[in-house]
């Protein structure tokens, strides 16, 4: 997809905030520190239009864009082992899946994992969860660019067999390279934008 205009719209609490849900929405979720942010900024050639950080849990809201006027980007906070308060992760808990299950605009989720590191509970979790409700699902494996092409394929059969997902379904993406970017648009488009 060309991207003509990426626009940060708003961040929101809970579904009382949300935006009108008129566009197609894709939301992005995975555990703290995973990439949810660069790959935003990828694959709209943005740098800083979501705000990218080291600390883990820097996400601490839903935040909504606006691509091309067509569709929207929904970043979604982050879970697993930010440092944050417990009080403050089980009340992303009830964000993210309050989000997810109201939200009648949804049309995939992007769920982004380390291609270095087994799935964790929470993503196991989460993913069992997701498939429960029905909800379309792509996996981007993230950070790719840290290694070789032979680990790469050998990490993605490894991440599927876990998962129980064939390998091909799990897309390696790096921020760094940009590889991945064009085959994650495909999906999305694909899904979002179906032609009759």
């Amino acid at each position: 997809m060309k991207i003509t205009s990426a626009e940060f719209i708003k961040s929101a609490v809970d579904p009382s905030q949300y935006p009108d849900d008129l566009l197609p929405e894709v939301a992005f979720v995975g555990r703290s520190n995973v990439g949810k942010s660069s790959l935003i900024n990828t694959l709209v050639n943005r740098r800083n239009l979501a705000r990218t950080s080291n600390t883990p849990g820097r996400t601490q809201l839903v935040n909504f864009f606006v691509i091309n006027g067509a569709l929207s980007f929904v970043d979604l906070p982050g879970y697993g082992y930010a440092k944050v308060p417990l009080s403050v992760k089980k009340g992303w808990r009830g964000m993210i899946e309050g989000y997810l299950e109201g939200r009648q605009s949804l049309r995939l989720v992007v769920l982004i994992l380390d291609i270095r590191r087994e799935p964790s509970e929470n993503d196991d979790m989460l993913i069992e969860w997701l498939c429960s409700k029905q909800i379309s699902v792509v996996f981007v494996l993230t950070k790719s660019d840290k290694l070789s092409r032979s680990r790469v394929n050998m990490a993605r059969r490894e991440i599927g067999k876990h998962l129980a997902v064939p390998h091909d379904n799990l897309l390696p993406f790096s921020a760094k390279t940009r590889s991945g970017k064009d085959e994650i648009w495909r999906v999305i488009e694909t899904t979002c934008f179906p032609r009759p």
